[in-house]
C-alpha cells in the first residue's frame, strides 16, 4: 500500500493547533481558501473520518502551516476535543546531519515516540503530511542518515504496529513544499512551480470534483470491486514481464487483495492514502524469484534512487544495482533481516488519472499510483485473512513478511505485463501492456 506514515525525523515538538509556529514566510502562489477549506473537510470527513469525541495527532512540516491551521479548524467543528501537532522542518533537519557530531545519530527523541504510541492507544486518528525535499540530504554521509532510521524506526515500531494493523484511523496526505514544487516543476519560477503543484495534488485528491466526498465514495467502490475480483481468481503467484524485469511474486496462503478504504476494528472507516489508485496484496516473504527494474525513481531518506535493479532468490535480494542512490538503496536493504524481502505487490494500470497526468512527483504517496509496485519490508496483517489476529508465528507461517521498513517501489509501466499463476500450473492474463486484461 500504501504510503506508510513517514518516520519522525525528530526535529519539531508537538504543541496545541493554536499555537502553529510560523510557516516560513508568505506562501508562494496560495490555492484560494475555498480549495484549501475543501482539501481540508476532504483530509478529516474522509481521510481519517475523524468522529466527534476523538483526538486528531497531525504530523507535518512547518510549510504545511496553512492547512494544517484549517485542518485544526474543521476537526474541532467536528467535535474533536485536541488537535495536537508534531512539526517538521527541512532546515533543521538538514543541520543535524550536516553538522551534527559524529557518535549523536542513533540518539531519537523517544517521548515522541511515547507520546504518538500513548496518542494511538487513546485511540487518537492520525493524519501524516508529506511534502519535504527529495534531495534534503544530498552531500551528508549517508551513514549518519542509516544509523538514525534505524534506531528511529525501532523507537517508533510499537505506534507503527497499531497503524499497520488498522488499530486507529490514519491518513497520509501532502502539501506542496518549495523546494519539492522545484524538484517536480524543474526550471520553472517558484511561485508557478508551487501553483502547478497544488494543482497536481487536488487533481490527484479529487478536490475539484462537484462533489470530493461523493467522487471519494464511488472511487472507492470501484477499488474494492476490482480487488473482490481479484481475491475470486485465488492466484498462487503472478509473474511481471517487461524491460529489465522477469519477476515471479508468489502469493502469501490465504492472501486478501485490499483497495481504497479500510476499517478499524470498531468499524470506522477510512482513507489511508490520499491519493490511491492500487489494489494490493501480500507476496509470499520465500516465493519471490528473478529479477526486477524499477520504472521509475525512488525518493527515499532525503535521496532519489534512480536506475535500478533488483535480483531475487528464494524471497530475499541477492543483488542490487543502482545508477544513483546506491548508499540510500543499501541502507534500505540492510535495515534489518526483513528488509530483503517483499511485503506487497500492488497492481495500478498505466492509465491511471497520476500516470496520465505525467507528472513524476519524487514522492512514494503520488508515484506509487502511477504504476504497479512492490514493496520491500513489512506486509499488511490485513492482506491475508485473520491476519489482525495473528500472532508473529502464524503470520510468519502464511507467509508474511516482518520488518521495522516498508519501502515501495514503481515496477510497472505501459511495457509491462502481468500473468496470474493458479496452483494448478494454468496461466491467465492479469495485464497487458500495463492495462487490466479482459
Amino acid at each position: 500500500m500504501t504510503r506508510l506514515p513517514p518516520t519522525d525525523p525528530g526535529n519539531g515538538a508537538p504543541s496545541a493547533a493554536a499555537a502553529v509556529p510560523d510557516a516560513g514566510g508568505p506562501l508562494e502562489a496560495p490555492p484560494s481558501a475555498s480549495r484549501m477549506r475543501a482539501y481540508a473537510e476532504l483530509l478529516i470527513r474522509v481521510g481519517v473520518n475523524l468522529q466527534a469525541g476523538q483526538g486528531l495527532l497531525v504530523r507535518a512540516p512547518i510549510e504545511s502551516a496553512p492547512l494544517v491551521r484549517e485542518v485544526a479548524r474543521v476537526a474541532y467543528r467536528v467535535g474533536s476535543p485536541l488537535v495536537d501537532v508534531m512539526w517538521s522542518d527541512d532546515a533543521v533537519t538538514r543541520a543535524r546531519f550536516e553538522l551534527g557530531p559524529e557518535g549523536s545519530f542513533e540518539r531519537v527523541p523517544q517521548w515522541r515516540a511515547d507520546g504518538r504510541l500513548a496518542m494511538y492507544r487513546q485511540g487518537f486518528a492520525s493524519l501524516a503530511v508529506v511534502g519535504d525535499d527529495p534531495d534534503l540530504l544530498a552531500g551528508t554521509d549517508p551513514k549518519r542518515w542509516a544509523t538514525y532510521i534505524r534506531a528511529s524506526q525501532q523507537a517508533n515500531r510499537p505506534a507503527q504496529a497499531i497503524s499497520m494493523r488498522d488499530g486507529i484511523p490514519w491518513c497520509v496526505a501532502a502539501y506542496p513544499g518549495l523546494s519539492w514544487a522545484r524538484k517536480v516543476n524543474a526550471g520553472v519560477p517558484d511561485g508557478l512551480a508551487v501553483a502547478r503543484l497544488w494543482d497536481a495534488i487536488f487533481t490527484a485528491t479529487r478536490v475539484d470534483a462537484a462533489d470530493p466526498v461523493g467522487a471519494w465514495r464511488e472511487h472507492s467502490q470501484r477499488l474494492k470491486a476490482l480487488a473482490e475480483r481479484l481475491n475470486a481468481r485465488r492466484y498462487a503467484a503472478l509473474r511481471f514481464r517487461g524491460p529489465g524485469t522477469d519477476l515471479r511474486v508468489g502469493l502469501a496462503e490465504g492472501h486478501v487483495w485490499v483497495g481504497a478504504s479500510a476499517r478499524t476494528p470498531e468499524g470506522q472507516e477510512f482513507m489511508p492514502n490520499m491519493p490511491t489508485e492500487e489494489v494490493f496484496t501480500a507476496p509470499h516473504r520465500a516465493r519471490v524469484d528473478g529479477t526486477v527494474r524499477a520504472s521509475m525513481p525512488l525518493a527515499s531518506g532525503g535521496a532519489v534512487i534512480e536506475g535500478f535493479a533488483l535480483r531475487f532468490e528464494d524471497g530475499r535480494v541477492v543483488e542490487a544495482r543502482a545508477e544513483r542512490g546506491q548508499d540510500e538503496l543499501d541502507r534500505i536493504l540492510d535495515s534489518d533481516e526483513g528488509a530483503r524481502s517483499l511485503g506487497e505487490v500492488a497492481l495500478v494500470p498505466a492509465s491511471s488519472p497520476i500516470a496520465r497526468s505525467g507528472v513524476l512527483f519524487y514522492e512514494t504517496l503520488f508515484d506509487e499510483n502511477a504504476a504497479s509496485h512492490i514493496a520491500l519490508g513489512k506486509a499488511y496483517p490485513n492482506t491475508v485473512g485473520g491476519g489482525e489476529a495473528m500472532d508473529d508465528a502464524e503470520a510468519a507461517a502464511a507467509g508474511l513478511n516482518d520488518s521495522i521498513t516498508h519501502v515501495d517501489f514503481m515496477i510497472g509501466s505501459a511495457e509491462v505485463d502481468v500473468d496470474g499463476e493458479f496452483e494448478d500450473g494454468r496461466v491467465e492474463a492479469v495485464m497487458r501492456a500495463g492495462e487490466w486484461a479482459g
